[in-house]
């Protein structure tokens, strides 16, 4: 299947933790991580997260660097990528500071949740795409497929969890941009990169490291999954 390609970039504790136990927005990371997410985000056509993602940070992430903005327009982009949130239920409350964000925002969801938005509020998105499965979920192929129609030829992936773990089972990601970030929270419930039923050993997801770079107390690392 033609596909966009797909970078999964998140920062996590040293205990592998991408949030507290309450879910709380992850504000952890150091400038010289969000200059690097902002730098991953300048090279992509869109950004995909979960709607839990959403509600806990409220907003989404813009490029506002100006070197990275000329450069997306010397390469003949709009100024900033797709926003895509993906949520099946459709259930977002239209409040959030992401609605009033200077940014170009889509809706992955199924038809029951175009539904619940737009009960909600018939605006906010620019476009709405549906993908629906049997039981009323995502279906990624289907999704993915949509996005390879529209124009999208590489995507970045900005959690949570959930989203990671339903993308790696559709064998949909295709590198890793993990920052290791010198804390710990612990926690059973703290939620980690990929969440979801997990994988045997048997079927364990083998990755292939391509670059480690050290800032200060940051380690910084690149993978490629191997399909």
């Amino acid at each position: 299947m033609k596909r966009p390609h797909t970078l999964v970039v998140l920062a996590m504790t040293a205990d592998g933790k991408i949030a507290d136990k309450h879910s709380s927005a992850a504000r952890f990371g150091s400038d010289a991580d969000k200059n690097h997410l902002e730098t991953q985000i300048a090279q992509v056509d869109a950004v995909l997260f979960g709607a839990g993602t959403l509600r806990a940070y409220h907003t989404s992430f813009p490029i506002s660097n100006p070197e990275l903005l000329q450069w997306r327009k010397q390469q003949h982009k709009p100024p900033q990528p797709v926003h895509i949130v993906c949520s099946a239920s459709g259930n977002l409350n239209p409040e959030m500071r992401f609605f009033r964000q200077s940014l170009p925002r889509w809706l992955l969801t199924t038809h029951r949740g175009e539904n619940t938005w737009q009960q909600t509020n018939s605006e906010g998105f620019e476009r709405i795409l549906k993908a629906d499965d049997l039981d009323n979920r995502i279906n990624w192929l289907k999704a993915f497929e949509q996005f390879t129609t529209l124009g999208l030829e590489k995507l970045a992936i900005l959690g949570g969890g959930g989203l990671v773990a339903s993308l790696l089972e559709a064998a949909l990601i295709d590198e890793f941009y993990l920052t290791l970030c010198p804390l710990l929270l612990g926690g059973t419930d703290a939620p980690t990169p990929v969440e979801g039923l997990g994988f045997s050993q048997q079927q364990a997801q083998e990755l292939e490291l391509l670059s480690v770079k050290q800032i200060e107390g940051e380690i910084f690392l690149h993978y490629r999954l191997h399909h």
